[in-house]
């Protein structure tokens, strides 16, 4: 029997469609050249012939590198990359498998800058400058009160080597208060600043459970934490009261201004 023509280019055409569907998997990393290369752990391919992966292109180029391994390393320093130059790394595998890569953060930039002032006006307003920023990282901005550093709020570092200059609108507590920045990275890097201390004319506040109505009220309005006998936070936030009436009976600590008081909640 001979095969038509067109029923012969139709059947090469679906061969060639079931081939290109085993290779259907693709896997996107981008991110930043910080002079670290990439680690793959290879799963091996569903046919039981060879390996998940077949092919990586970084920036638009096929690798030189042997992917045909359980594990192989993606050599970043043969491309000329300058630190903070983009990178874009295309992993094509199979369907049925995943490639696991063991350093996903490692185009995510490190915390790098150096503090050079950072100050605590009367007000609350916190500024801080610094140098030497590799990638945009946010700053974590700390306060120390309720006996450890508690994160009060966030700002996006401008990532450039030159200098930058913060601002962030704190809430002071009555007496001694200190702030820090900090940054932290995918792979939980940590830079921190130098503290900062400024005594504030806050009024102190003060606290009263009232039993009949199951609320805690505060003198003033500040921010709160409540927690329970477990040490779990259990409420959270800024006002001048607490309403308890859903929590169970027993000891409850709340921290407020600079202070930690108990209660019990009958």
């Amino acid at each position: 029997m001979i095969l038509r023509p067109k029923k012969t280019a139709f059947t090469l055409l679906l061969m060639l469609a079931l081939q290109l569907g085993a290779f259907a998997g693709n896997i996107m990393i981008e991110g930043r050249y910080q002079q670290r290369n990439i680690f793959i752990i290879n799963a091996a391919s569903p046919d039981g012939v060879g390996y998940c992966i077949y092919e990586v292109v970084v920036n638009g180029l096929v690798t030189s590198d042997e992917v045909n391994t359980q594990a192989f390393e993606i050599d970043l320093s043969i491309y000329g990359l300058k630190n903070g130059d983009p990178v874009n790394i295309l992993i094509k595998h199979k369907d049925g498998c995943t490639p696991k890569i063991l350093n996903p953060g490692a185009l995510e930039p490190s915390p790098s800058f150096i503090c050079t002032s950072i100050t605590c006006g009367i007000n609350g307003a916190l500024t801080w400058e610094t140098t030497g920023e590799l990638g945009k990282i946010p700053y974590i901005i700390q306060q120390f009160k309720w006996n450890r550093w508690v994160t009060v709020g966030e700002v996006m570092g401008n990532g450039t080597t030159v200098k930058n200059v913060y601002r962030f609108q704190a809430q002071l507590t009555s007496g001694l208060n200190k702030f820090r920045v900090m940054q932290k990275s995918y792979e939980g890097d940590i830079r921190k600043s130098q503290t900062c201390e400024i005594n504030s004319n806050v009024e102190e506040v003060n606290f009263r459970y009232d039993k009949k109505s199951k609320t805690v009220f505060f003198s003033s309005e500040t921010s709160f934490e409540l927690y329970n006998l477990f040490g779990q936070i259990v409420k959270r936030g800024r006002g001048t009261s607490i309403e308890c009436t859903s929590l169970t009976k027993g000891e409850y600590w709340v921290s407020f201004d600079n202070v930690v008081e108990k209660f019990m909640k009958k």
